[in-house]
């Protein structure tokens, strides 16, 4: 009798073949998804806001020798993002990474605000996911695509300033489960990433005095802030095949944050 694990294989991250599109895609998590992915082998499509930043990671991509086009949307538009990716030939992977932050006290925060972040976090987030579903569903075999919407550990806790952020996040994660569930026997898998504070530009631009970096190293069990290579790893393995049997669930890349 053979040996249950002489067939035993390595789990691949590999992603030849699959085609991804990503919002948010000029800069911060969603270039750096990008520039992974397109090393692992899928061709990319990038959609931004803002064409020069699209053409910077465009360039980085067709010199390593990439596949990727780029478009101009912002998916706040219903219809023109529903319009890019029904034109798209084929997709197999979405990286739901577009969002906003505006972080202010309660009581500070003023309608447009409001407004904004649940537009582009929520309402935008569920409109691209329906319409990468609807051209998911033209795949064909039991692996018909993946998504991955891109959240926070702001979705599994609660922290000051940042009451409409967490309330947008914690939106996404009952949109990931629901999704996941109600599209398993499709063939798409749906999870959440869920980085800390990645240290970025971006996000120095928030993390402004040593006060500020000095709070939220103290809530990181791990005492530092999380890099860029740590969330594209993540979420590199929930696009692949290595996840096959993994849905409906939120890979934190927090340092320990949301387990206090």
């Amino acid at each position: 009798m053979a040996n249950e694990y002489e067939s035993l294989g390595m789990p691949s991250f590999r992603l030849d073949g699959k085609v991804a599109l990503m919002t948010g895609a000029g800069t911060g998590i969603g270039a750096g998804v990008a520039l992974a992915f397109s090393a692992a082998g899928a061709d990319l499509i990038l959609v931004a806001r803002t064409q020069a930043n699209l053409d910077r990671v465009a360039e980085i991509i067709r010199a390593r020798g990439g596949k990727v086009t780029t478009v101009v949307c912002d998916v706040t538009d219903s219809a023109a993002i529903r319009a890019v990716i029904s034109d798209v030939p084929r997709l197999d992977i979405l990286v739901n990474n577009a969002g906003t932050n505006f972080p202010e006290p309660m009581l500070d925060v003023t309608d447009e605000h409001l407004d904004a972040m649940i537009d582009l976090n929520v309402r935008a987030c569920f409109v691209t996911a329906q319409a990468a579903v609807r051209k998911m569903l033209a795949n064909a075999g039991a692996d018909a695509g993946v998504i991955i919407n891109v959240s926070s550990q702001m979705g599994h806790v609660g922290s000051p300033n940042r009451t409409v952020y967490c309330m947008t996040k914690h939106a996404v994660e009952g949109l990931t489960k629901a999704m996941a569930v109600e599209l398993a026997d499709r063939g798409i898998r749906v999870n959440t990433l869920c980085p800390t504070f990645v240290d970025t530009p971006m996000v120095r631009k928030i993390v402004d005095t040593p006060e500020k970096e000095a709070f939220l190293v103290s809530k990181i069990p791990m005492g530092h802030m999380a890099k860029m290579e740590d969330v594209v790893g993540a979420a590199l393995y929930l696009a692949g095949p290595s996840a096959r049997m993994v849905t409906g669930t939120s890979l934190k890349v927090d340092g320990g944050w949301t387990a206090q």
